[in-house]
């Protein structure tokens, strides 16, 4: 999802009248032969209005639209107005590894097939990475007609820095799998993005705190550009409790990175000084690691890993 350019034909924004997708010269390559384009088109993530021009005229024209959902593509082309004129089939997660070879045998026919998703771009946490790397690999012509995104929707609205960031994608469901994957970029100084079902956002939040430490800031951007958009911003921990009540909608999560080490970072000794200095006083262990890790700056796990080494070095 970080921005790179690359090497693309561009077409006008407004094709001049009897110049749609169909009219486009087809793809002629140095052996010779002559294949079709994949187009990979964006689609609204909430406000139809935010649909690009260009998605109406590449869905009249393609000579097959293969979309996540048929029925919402339905809906789509019907608020725009639009009737394709090729063959619409199915083309999602249960079926992607068995329909990409189909949709391959389409383009080196000379067909231009549309792919889009139920919002968003595809390959971007949805259908599309396979068949794309399919058509690589064949050498076939991939383009896209750009359209809204969630990631960088969700980055602008947050207030955390945009100038580097990493996409994560959705966190895996089981807590412990979630934890360890979350372990992984804990010293990520980049801005992180994730997505989130609603009904796992409290659990993912609080995780997040555990790993990342209660008080880094975080946005979590719900329905976004639809009636009821809500972005919530502050510390992990208070978002985490925020979400325990219940949350609906179509979640973006943003993370602030870890922050850049300091000149006078406290090393385990020190952190583990300060726990058993808040233990004599009548903290909980568990507390007390709570506590530092909060005034440091750090993940809790640090504080109580340098913990248990201590014990294990000096059983006393």
């Amino acid at each position: 999802m970080c921005g790179t350019g690359r090497d693309t034909v561009c077409f006008p924004f407004r094709l001049p009248p009897g110049a749609g997708p169909r009219n486009r010269p087809r793809n002629s390559w140095e052996d010779g032969g002559v294949t079709g384009t994949l187009v990979l088109a964006g689609t609204p993530i909430g406000d139809i209005a935010d649909a690009p021009p260009r998605l109406a005229e590449e869905l009249a024209g393609a000579d097959v639209v293969a979309a996540e959902d048929t029925r919402r593509l339905r809906r789509l082309t019907q608020a725009l107005g639009v009737t394709p004129k090729g063959r619409v089939l199915s083309y999602f997660e249960g079926n992607e590894s068995a329909r990409t070879p189909e949709l391959v045998q389409e383009l080196l026919g000379g067909a231009r097939v549309l792919l889009v998703t139920d919002a968003g771009m595809p390959s971007v946490s949805d259908p599309g990475y396979r068949l794309v790397a399919a058509a690589v690999e064949q050498d076939i012509r991939v383009t896209a007609v750009p359209g809204p995104s969630a990631v960088l929707t969700a980055l602008a609205l947050s207030g955390l820095p945009v100038d580097r960031f990493c996409f994560e994608g959705f966190l895996p469901r089981k807590a412990g799998e979630r934890l360890s994957r979350l372990r992984e970029v804990e010293g990520e100084r980049r801005t992180l993005v994730y997505f989130e079902a609603p009904h796992r956002l409290d659990d993912t939040l609080a995780a997040m705190a555990e790993v990342f430490g209660a008080e880094r800031r975080a946005a979590v951007c719900r329905e976004l550009t639809k009636t009821y958009e809500e972005v919530r911003r502050g510390p992990l921990a208070e978002l985490a409790r925020w979400a325990a009540e219940g949350v609906r909608g179509e979640i973006t999560v943003v993370v602030e990175g870890a922050p850049e080490p300091g000149p006078e970072e406290l090393d385990a000794a020190e952190l583990v000084r300060r726990v058993r200095v808040r233990e004599e006083a009548g903290e909980r262990r568990k507390e007390a690691i709570a506590a530092v890790a909060t005034e440091a700056g750090l993940p809790k796990r640090v504080v109580f890993d340098a913990v248990v080494a201590a014990k294990k070095a000096d059983p006393s």
